[in-house]
């Protein structure tokens, strides 16, 4: 745990993604559980201030400073990063630094159906960063996340419509607090957990008009599901000037539910968590 460079006052827990949404989610929790935390950052000004956290600027791609903000830690919470064209690259280059910093546990935030052949493209990201890390034999625990209930109204356009290539398919979103709250569960009982995959759900699978229905019953704002062909979603989405890369992203996230492949609901929040997974109604009622 320790090492002449980091002496006994070296945080036992590091976490990436502290400025963003689901990182800053499990600093917050880690510090009002007194855990000491150290929290890798791109830009210090935009980190938590929060009791017995010390700030480390240590970009993913930088093996240097990722491996010298992590010697003496033994848990990191690994948040994938931001949706780039190099990301993968990003993510071997901060594992292998964690590898060589020597790491006992790293807790990695994935997707459902993380594989080679995933329909959502950046699932395929998500399996090759997977594979990466066994490989290096850091003892691990993957937490494969739905998507976001909480990003669900962002689906909505601004004439009240979610319109994608979804068809007729399903998905479990699942509240970036529930994951939060397993992701802290992990990490104070990283042995427990090493090798293991969970596979993080809401309560329910959803179709997209059923999430339709739900904004307009929460937030009192009409709310309808509008099917599109695949080809429609690349020309309803190609006025943004995205490169293809991030095209193929948004319109898979689409396919990927009418293909069933976020349509699996599990209990893994609850046994991790001991509460039961919340409801996407009860997700945007808090959000209100």
């Amino acid at each position: 745990m320790t090492d002449p460079h980091h002496p006994a006052s070296t945080p036992a827990v590091a976490v990436t993604g502290a400025t963003g949404r689901l990182g800053g989610r499990v600093a917050r929790r880690l510090a009002a559980d007194g855990v000491p935390q150290r929290l890798l950052v791109r830009d210090p000004a935009r980190a938590p201030r929060l009791p017995g956290a010390t700030t480390a600027v240590a970009p993913f791609p930088d093996r240097d400073a990722v491996r010298e903000a992590l010697t003496g830690v033994d848990r990191v919470l690994m948040v994938s990063a931001s949706e780039t064209a190099d990301r993968v690259d990003q993510h071997r280059a901060f594992v292998d630094a964690a590898a060589e910093a020597g790491v006992g546990h790293l807790v990695y935030i994935s997707f459902c159906g993380a594989a080679p052949d995933a329909t959502f493209t950046l699932a395929r990201d998500h399996h090759a960063t997977e594979e990466h890390i066994r490989a290096t034999g850091l003892p691990h625990t993957f937490l494969r996340d739905n998507l976001y209930a909480d990003f669900t109204s962002v689906l909505v356009g601004e004439d009240g419509a979610i319109r994608g290539p979804a068809g007729e398919g399903r998905a479990a979103v699942v509240a970036q607090d529930d994951i939060a709250d397993a992701a802290t569960a992990v990490l104070l009982a990283a042995p427990d957990h090493a090798g293991a995959t969970y596979d993080l759900t809401g309560p329910e699978a959803l179709g997209l008009d059923d999430i339709a229905g739900v904004i307009t019953e929460v937030t009192g704002r009409p709310t309808t599901y509008r099917p599109e062909t695949v080809a429609e979603a690349y020309r309803s989405r190609a006025s943004y000037g995205a490169p293809d890369w991030q095209l193929d992203a948004w319109v898979s996230t689409y396919t990927a539910i009418a293909n069933g492949e976020l349509a699996d609901v599990t209990d893994h929040v609850e046994r991790l968590t001991g509460h039961p997974a919340t409801s996407l109604a009860e997700v945007l009622r808090k959000a209100g």
